[in-house]
């Protein structure tokens, strides 16, 4: 047998080695384009209850320091107020109206809950989401590994394209709005770190749904932070509020420390949003009129931020931007492919290079929590909303209401028009004033979601 000679095996080594070396930084190079995604919701929060969107009490410091490190958008909305349908368009990218998904429930009033009827017709709304490609499917496209956490009203979480995930979903016990998933932060974020770490071992992307059911109700915060605003302020109701928008704030501080521990900070996007908002009332524990469920500021209205270190650079944004916006948003910004007719806007190139957003207007809309009939979104349509610079306009609708509106929404069934700038409250209706604004805002909103004119007060 002829023996090489040792030059010959030195060189065929020294070529392996070299080929082995680009190999790998190839696959370095490919993972560093692929940045992970933490995406944060918050659960019934007002988008002035921050330290950074003005609070005088709330102290919210870790939200505070992630609002100095991104790209903010003060003027950020969801299209619905409401949990489920607002999930949902974060999921699929897609309006409630399109999706199907308009309310949390069924309504009882036409099949009883535990009704044979009541069941199929839960199931048939969860298999909307089987339309559209979700935000996990199209990541997993790209290797990523992905987490539910939280809330997660859609099935199981391998049902909505999740590879790992904590809710069991219906038809589980207890399989409504998140189940098992809905232990995250208010009992530790163990099975994040655990998923982290299995997605760093594997050097695989990975992308985090991190919507825990706070500070949303049962307003159980531990003891030393209710002791803390209990001191502060009069109503016991409202003080539980802050030590949960509190406790939330700590829960964000501890997953994106166990981030920073993992070593990959540098190479993460973190997103933040609400699903919709909330207004605490004073004398019992439930939401006040003009907020949850409503299209007003205090139901609707979040900031809205995107953190990516080296990528983009931190800025508070005067822009009106959607929580519709943040589906292709991520998607570009994970290279991923974007399907075609999505209604919201790629905000990527626009933060990179610190150029205006060109978007006249944003648009929503309001559902009865309970859904009349799962097949015919307008039989529980409420409102239609648009919002232009300072002016938003609101038409009203005689969807069916049912019990959990704790308050009537339709105390005014006129057009009402506001200037947001001078008026963020929401206290003067201006639309008799302004008549060329109404039909302007108007004409977007038909031309948006052409609902039947026969349901509308249109005019005066």
């Amino acid at each position: 047998m002829q023996i090489p000679h040792f030059n010959t095996m030195n060189r065929s080594l020294g070529s392996l080695v070299a080929l082995c070396a680009l190999l790998l930084s190839c696959i370095a190079a490919h993972a560093a384009d692929k940045p992970n995604i933490v995406f944060i919701i918050s659960d019934d929060q007002a988008w002035t209850d921050y330290g950074f969107m003005g609070h005088r009490v709330i102290q919210t410091p870790h939200l505070d320091k992630l609002s100095k490190q991104s790209v903010l958008f003060r003027r950020g909305y969801v299209p619905t107020a409401l949990c489920r349908p607002s999930l949902m368009t974060l999921a699929t990218g897609h309006y409630a109206h399109r999706h199907g998904v308009t309310g949390n429930d069924p309504s009882p009033k036409y099949a009883k809950r535990d009704s044979t009827l009541y069941q199929e017709r839960r199931a048939t709304l969860i298999s909307y989401i089987d339309q559209f490609e979700t935000l996990p499917e199209l990541l997993a496209e790209q290797g990523y590994l992905s987490h539910q956490s939280g809330k997660w009203w859609e099935g199981n979480h391998k049902h909505g394209g999740f590879t790992h995930g904590m809710t069991r979903g219906f038809p589980q016990p207890g399989g409504r709005h998140g189940d098992d998933g809905l232990k995250i932060g208010r009992e530790g974020l163990r099975p994040i770190q655990e998923f982290v770490e299995t997605a760093v071992a594997q050097d695989e992307p990975f992308f985090l749904w991190y919507a825990p059911f706070l500070p949303h109700t049962p307003h159980n915060p531990p003891q030393r932070l209710f002791d803390k605003y209990k001191s502060k302020i009069d109503s016991p109701h409202i003080a539980r509020y802050y030590a949960m928008c509190e406790w939330f704030d700590e829960t964000c501080g501890e997953l994106l420390g166990m981030i920073d521990k993992a070593g990959v900070r540098d190479n993460t996007m973190v997103v933040y949003v609400t699903d919709n908002g909330w207004i605490q009332d004073p004398d019992k524990g439930k939401y006040a009129p003009r907020s949850k469920q409503t299209p007003y500021e205090g139901g609707i209205r979040t900031p809205i931020m995107f953190q990516m270190p080296g990528k983009l650079e931190a800025s508070d944004r005067p822009e009106l931007v959607s929580s519709i916006d943040i589906f292709p948003t991520i998607l570009a910004a994970a290279g991923a492919r974007i399907p075609e007719g999505l209604p919201g806007i790629n905000l990527l190139s626009s933060m990179q290079e610190g150029s205006k957003i060109e978007r006249s207007h944003i648009l929503g809309e309001g559902f009865s929590h309970d859904i009349a009939d799962i097949k015919n979104p307008q039989a529980s349509l409420l409102y239609r909303w648009a919002i232009e610079g300072r002016w938003k306009l609101l038409l009203t609708y005689d969807g069916e209401v049912n019990r959990y509106q704790t308050t009537h929404p339709r105390t005014e069934k006129r057009p009402q028009l506001f200037d947001l700038l001078n008026d963020p409250f929401e206290k003067n209706n201006l639309a008799a004033q302004n008549p060329k604004v109404v039909r302007q805002l108007g004409g977007y909103i038909q031309s948006w979601y052409p609902a039947d004119q026969r349901q509308a007060i249109l005019s005066y």
